[in-house]
């Protein structure tokens, strides 16, 4: 028995260093954590000018807004069109992004086909999807691309017609994204150069006559909510503004050619499922210590009373 409490305090020791040792470290990583906002704050710190960048950066939602139809950009295929080719029988599922973008854009137009792929609705017969650049940058070859790429991830080729990726020029862009009320800045990417955006993520529903109905933030959406809106959208219904918790694709780090966003949420999960698991260990360990002595004062209470009767 003696064994077994050395055994017990050794354990005991080492869980309390293990819980020490993560705090430590959770608390040197505070300066870095604190330099990573949460999603819609903004985040500060000397190494960075998010704070300032972010200003110009949001979504606002301009419920029953009318989309300047008459905007003209090119398709997919080169062709120039206007935003009113769209329109006038179904609705649209609105997506401002640039396709170049590192990391956001990708992950909100993952979000929408993974939600698409829950409705019954089908793009083309049912509604129209029209992806704007808002980098005058680029062309019909980026535009082409994404569209195949998504097309195939959508896993259904006959509704390729629904599909449309649209470049344009500043002018349209900014006349779009006002409308819209897409707020977004150019930022330096890995090599120095204004090649990248900040702006944030959502998707808008837009109705057959143009009027923007609703808006989903973010880059996951319900597929149950997305049926339901798609549905009053092509009835013209105008929904209501939803909670503007918006998710920021802004801040890249050249040194560690990483998101910080991104990464500091992961350590964080990381060390909250350390703690939580170390914390479940310990509790066990000490019932189990507890309930140990309990039975030896017991049974060593038992040994003496046995011990006078004998005598």
């Amino acid at each position: 028995m003696k064994c077994m409490g050395t055994i017990r305090k050794k354990l005991r020791t080492v869980a309390l260093s293990a819980a020490a040792a993560i705090v430590l470290g959770m608390s040197t990583m505070a300066p870095a954590i604190g330099q990573v906002s949460g999603y819609g704050d903004k985040q500060s710190g000397p190494a960075n000018e998010k704070a300032r960048i972010l200003d110009k950066v949001g979504i606002q939602q301009h419920l029953n807004q009318q989309l300047p139809l008459n905007l003209s950009f090119t398709d997919d295929a080169g062709k120039q069109v206007q935003l009113a080719d769209y329109f006038g029988k179904k609705p649209a599922i609105l997506a401002l992004v640039y396709y170049q973008c590192p990391m956001l854009c990708s992950e909100e137009l993952n979000g929408l086909v993974s939600a698409l792929l829950m409705v019954d609705e089908v793009p083309g017969r049912d509604f129209n999807i029209v992806v704007v650049s808002i980098d005058p940058s680029e062309g019909t070859d980026l535009a082409a691309a994404k569209k195949r790429s998504y097309v195939k991830r959508y896993g259904k080729p006959q509704t390729a017609d629904g599909w449309h990726f649209l470049t344009g020029t500043q002018p349209n862009i900014d006349a779009l994204t006002k409308a819209v009320g897409f707020g977004y800045v150019k930022i330096p990417g890995p090599d120095g150069k204004l090649t990248q955006f900040a702006h944030a993520s959502a998707i808008q529903l837009v109705t057959p006559e143009g009027k923007l109905a609703q808006y989903y933030m973010g880059v996951e959406y319900s597929p149950k909510d997305l049926r339901l809106g798609l549905v009053e959208t092509s009835h013209g219904k105008i929904g209501s503004p939803v909670d503007n918790i918006l998710t920021y694709c802004y801040h890249y780090d050249p040194g560690s050619n990483k998101h910080s966003l991104i990464v500091a949420r992961v350590v964080q999960l990381g060390g909250l499922v350390t703690m939580v698991s170390l914390g479940g260990f310990m509790f066990l360990m000490f019932r189990r210590d507890h309930r140990l002595e309990q039975a030896n004062d017991k049974q060593g209470t038992g040994t003496g009373t046995g011990k006078k009767v004998n005598g």
